[in-house]
């Protein structure tokens, strides 16, 4: 059987086989729980979000435009839970995986303008102490993959900002990060 896309699922949902939204749960719940660690580092607090994200995307299902993407709109919600929650508990820190902090390494080319030897430590800490429109985009281009027009969808600004925030946030950390080498002399 041909695997159905996401679209074609939330189409047959609408037409009364609610049991296809696990299916959505299931190709969801690990990228979001992924996208969601990087605006909290604790769980209970991810699974928390996690769980409100798919409770309001089933309760939403009916104004979803199937002719959309949905993975767009399932990140907006999760994005607007996720910036809910810093809001209220002002948590920022986050937590790279080896795979996350060699993919930001590669796409963002800190390591051109950076000692090799900084620790993955000093990127977890510049990427939670950034300003939330830089980290956003940041966050969706490089660990969820999304292009500038699905960031776009996600966040709601221009594809030309989502370009800019990225390029501005990319040079954050390579200044920062400069910062850190200067300092501790590597």
């Amino acid at each position: 059987m041909e695997q159905l896309k996401d679209e074609q699922i939330v189409s047959a949902i609408l037409n009364g086989d609610k049991e296809l939204y696990r299916e959505i749960i299931k190709r969801y719940e690990n990228k979001l729980s992924r996208y969601l660690s990087k605006f909290s580092s604790n769980k209970d607090d991810i699974e928390d979000i996690l769980q409100v994200v798919f409770i309001k995307a089933y309760k939403n299902l009916y104004g979803f435009d199937i002719n959309k993407k949905f993975s767009s709109w399932i990140y907006r919600i999760a994005h607007n839970e996720a910036v809910n929650h810093l809001k209220k508990y002002k948590g920022n820190s986050i937590s790279l995986d080896d795979v996350e902090y060699r993919l930001i390494d590669e796409k963002a080319d800190i390591n051109n303008d950076a000692d090799k030897m900084f620790l993955k430590k000093d990127v977890e800490s510049v990427i939670s102490g950034m300003n939330i429109k830089y980290r956003e985009p940041i966050i969706l281009f490089y660990f969820e993959d999304m292009t500038y027009e699905e960031i776009s969808d996600v966040l709601r600004i221009p594809k030309s900002t989502v370009g800019t925030l990225i390029s501005r946030g990319k040079n954050l950390i390579k200044e920062y990060l400069r910062e850190i080498n200067q300092k501790h002399g590597r």
